[in-house]
């Protein structure tokens, strides 16, 4: 899986959050951080704090992979394409 943009992270966030049957508000709660934050992030909100990101990363189990010069791609990973295509179709 490849996160080229705040707005991918965002779909990856939200997508986890639901799958785990989070509201916004308790996520927030999790984290420490507002409910406004977290719709935020979720939007794509290019300056949100290393930190916090971070830390929402951690809640929801999602592993942050910062490997170098892989070029081929891992299978079973998440499908992001699909994440983004289903975040944009929703009203």
């Amino acid at each position: 899986m490849f996160v080229r943009t705040p707005a991918d992270l965002g779909a990856v966030i939200r997508d986890r959050r639901k799958h785990l049957k989070l509201d916004q508000a308790a996520f927030a709660q999790r984290i420490g951080v507002s409910r406004y934050w977290v719709i935020l992030i979720e939007r794509g909100h290019p300056r949100a704090e290393l930190a916090l990101v971070l830390r929402a990363l951690d809640a929801l189990d999602i592993k942050l992979d910062a490997t170098i010069g892989q070029t081929k791609r891992r299978t079973g990973g998440v499908d992001i394409d699909a994440i983004v295509a289903r975040a944009k179709s929703k009203p």
